[in-house]
């Protein structure tokens, strides 16, 4: 077993009088790809932004790579993010760049390369997509799938250790999830990669993933590798895997029955 690359140890995080997370612990191991699954608005994509230091936390911590993400200096927490790739949902593409000048950006942000490397680095990283011929697009004249690989590629520009995925899948055409999913498990394993991939796509996501985490009102309900998950009996578990309407997670949102609504009046 790999040792960990992130823990999380802990975690405390609210928004307003909401509490997100209610002393979450986790762990991401090295070289493998770990899903971090449940319902809307549990927190997922937020739990990123906990993890490349953009959100502080109330309490607890978080360790990268052997450091404190939330104790660091400016300079060493963008240090440390440079190790980090990330695929927005969006895919976040700089829309009056080329999809070559998206992906050479941070190259010329952070490295001292020369034109010429810089061009063989974007072309080579284009390649991995599948998108080396289409370095002269616009980002509005790609389909919603480039947009995402030409994403990915630019995640891939400095040769981070670990890439995170928000939401990779959603709103794609069945060839286009298809080839996602194949690329994220193959430049994971060529790469040898650590990945953090955010989703509720619950069959695309299980076809790659190596570990699973399933959070839901603040804390970690399910954690174990794929095959766990999968043959899990935990009703919270099966609730969100079979995708059933009622469970752990009701179907009616918390509060006054309708008679008693009925009875008071709308307030």
């Amino acid at each position: 077993m790999s040792d960990p690359l992130v823990q999380i140890h802990d975690l405390h995080f609210s928004r307003g009088d909401k509490k997100i997370f209610d002393g979450i612990d986790m762990e991401i191991r090295s070289g493998r790809i770990t899903a971090v699954m449940g319902p809307s608005g549990t927190g997922k994509t937020t739990l990123l932004k906990l993890i490349g230091g953009q959100l502080k936390p109330d309490a607890g911590e978080i360790i990268v790579d052997g450091q404190n993400v939330h104790q660091l200096k400016r300079a060493d927490l963008y240090r440390l993010r440079k190790k980090m790739g990330m695929l927005f949902q969006s895919g976040a593409l700089l829309t009056d760049l080329s999809v070559f000048e998206n992906i050479a950006y941070p190259l010329r942000e952070h490295t001292n390369l020369n034109d010429a490397l810089i061009r063989n680095m974007v072309l080579l990283k284009l390649q991995a997509v599948g998108l080396s011929a289409a370095h002269g697009l616009m980002p509005a004249e790609l389909s919603g799938g480039m947009a995402r690989r030409v994403a990915l590629a630019r995640a891939l520009a400095l040769d981070p250790m670990m890439i995170m995925y928000d939401e990779p899948f959603t709103g794609q055409d069945p060839i286009s999830l298809g080839v996602l999913v194949k690329l994220i498990r193959e430049t994971n394993q060529a790469l040898k990669l650590t990945s953090i991939l955010v989703s509720h796509d619950v069959a695309e996501t299980l076809s790659i993933a190596d570990d699973v985490k399933i959070i839901s009102e603040g804390k970690v309900v399910a954690d174990g590798t794929r095959d766990d998950i999968v043959q899990s009996e935990s009703p919270w578990v099966r609730q969100f895997i079979d995708g059933e309407a009622d469970g752990p997670v009701p179907f009616h949102y918390p509060g006054a029955s309708i008679e008693q609504q009925l009875l008071q009046g709308v307030a």
